[in-house]
C-alpha cells in the first residue's frame, strides 16, 4: 500500500435500554363536553382532572386511577366524540404514545363488544408490534330492577364462552371500579409481577359506598365470590381486617390457560417488548450466525432483558424478588431453520405467590 490510512468505525452493539412503557395506561371513554373530544391528553400525578374534564365516566375513572396509583403516575386520556369508534381512538392514541394497557371506561353490555375490544388490542401486535391488554368496564347492578341473584346470573351469562386472555373484565359495582383497579396496577410501590390482590399494598382508595340491590340487600362476599369464580375482577374484604382490598386481576382466559391473571400477562408482555427490539437489531447482522460461538453469544444477548427483570433487592435482610426468577441453563434455545431464518425460544418463569393460605394449629398436651 503506497499510503497509510486509518479507518475508525463506531459499532452499535444494541446494548442500550429499551424505553419502558409499563405502568403507562390509556383511558378511553365518551367525553363530557364537545371541547374535549378527539384529543389525546397527557396526564400525571399533578394533573387537575376536575378542571381538565367535565363530568363523565371517563373523568370518574381517571380520578380513581390517579388516587390509587400514587407517586409518579402517568397516563393518557382520549375523550371520544359521540360518533367516534373505540378503534379510531386507540389507533390515534398509539400513533403518539405507547401503552401497557387500554382502559375502556364506558360500560360494555354485550359479548360482541367485549370481543371487539380484544381484537382491537390484539391488532396492535400486528400493526405496531405492541403487546397490550385491556381493562373493560362491565355493568354494575341496577338497584331499581335487579336482585343480587339476577345480577350474578346476568354477569355470568355476559362473559360465558369468551376466550379473551388480553381482557380484564371489571363490573362497575361502585361506579369507578375500573379506575381503582387501573390505578392499583400502576402503583409503583409494587412491581408488574404483583397481583392487585396483594394486601400489603394497602386498601384501595376512593371506591365509595358499597351498592345494594332491589331489596336493599348490601353487596356481600358471597356475591363477589360468585363473580370472581366466573373470571370477573372485583374488590373484596376480610372479616375483622379494616379496609377494602381487591381480588385477582382475572382475565377471560380459557380454563387451564397460562394467562388467567394479569400479572402473568404483564411479565410476558414486558419481556416480549424488550426482546423484540433486540431481535430487530440482529436482522441481517452476521454476528448472529449458526456457529457454536455465535449461538452462545446471542443466547446471552437475548437473555439480557430477562436477567434485568429477575434482579432481587435485599433490604435489611429481607429479599424483594424481581419480576421473574433468574433464567436457568436451558431457558433459551436458538435453532436455525434455514440459512436465513432462525427461531429463538425463551422461558419466562414467574415466582409463586400465595393467594390461599392455610394455617394448621395443633395442641401439645404432653406432660413435661
Amino acid at each position: 500500500m503506497p499510503l497509510g490510512e486509518v479507518t475508525v468505525n463506531n459499532q452499535n452493539q444494541g446494548q442500550g435500554e429499551v424505553q419502558a412503557i409499563e405502568h403507562h395506561f390509556l383511558f378511553v371513554g365518551l367525553a363530557g363536553r364537545e371541547e374535549e373530544e378527539s384529543q389525546l391528553f397527557s396526564l400525571n400525578a399533578q394533573s387537575d382532572l376536575e378542571a381538565m374534564f367535565s363530568n363523565s365516566d371517563l373523568r370518574k375513572q381517571l380520578i380513581a386511577a390517579q388516587l390509587n396509583a400514587g407517586q409518579n403516575w402517568t397516563a393518557a386520556a382520549y375523550p371520544l366524540a359521540a360518533d367516534e369508534t373505540l378503534s379510531t381512538a386507540v389507533d390515534h392514541a398509539n400513533e403518539v404514545q405507547s401503552f401497557e394497557s387500554v382502559v375502556f371506561s364506558d360500560v360494555q353490555t354485550s359479548a360482541a363488544d367485549i370481543s371487539a375490544i380484544s381484537d382491537m388490542v390484539l391488532g396492535l401486535q400486528g400493526s405496531h408490534g405492541r403487546w397490550c391488554s385491556a381493562i373493560v368496564a362491565l355493568p354494575g347492578i341496577d338497584n331499581t330492577t335487579e336482585t343480587w341473584t339476577a345480577y350474578e346470573a346476568k354477569m355470568v351469562a355476559l362473559v360465558a364462552g369468551l376466550a379473551l386472555p388480553l381482557v380484564v373484565p371489571v363490573p362497575q359495582l361502585n361506579g369507578n371500579n375500573v379506575g381503582v383497579l387501573a390505578g392499583r396496577l400502576c402503583n409503583r410501590s409494587v412491581s408488574i409481577a404483583d397481583s392487585p390482590m396483594r394486601v400489603a399494598t394497602g386498601s384501595v382508595a376512593g371506591l365509595g359506598v358499597m351498592p345494594t340491590d332491589l331489596a336493599e340487600v348490601p353487596l356481600s362476599m358471597a356475591s363477589l365470590n360468585t363473580l370472581a369464580k366466573k373470571r370477573l375482577s372485583v374488590p373484596q374484604w376480610y372479616p375483622d381486617v379494616a379496609g377494602v382490598y381487591w381480588g385477582d386481576g382475572s382475565t377471560l382466559e380459557v380454563e387451564g390457560g397460562d394467562y388467567q391473571v394479569i400479572e402473568n400477562l404483564r411479565v410476558v408482555h414486558k419481556a416480549s417488548r424488550e426482546v423484540r427490539v433486540r431481535a430487530i437489531l440482529r436482522v441481517a447482522n452476521r454476528i448472529l450466525n449458526s456457529t457454536p460461538a455465535s449461538i452462545e453469544l446471542n443466547k446471552a444477548y437475548f437473555m439480557k432483558p430477562l436477567r434485568a427483570m429477575s434482579k432481587t433487592i435485599k433490604v435489611n435482610g429481607v429479599p424483594f424478588p424481581g419480576d421473574i426468577e433468574p433464567p436457568r441453563e436451558g431457558d433459551i434455545a436458538i435453532v436455525w431453520m434455514s440459512k436465513t431464518k432462525v427461531t429463538i425460544a425463551m422461558v419466562v418463569r414467574p415466582y409463586n405467590s400465595p393467594k390461599s393460605i392455610t394455617v394448621n394449629i395443633m395442641l401439645d398436651l404432653s406432660v413435661l
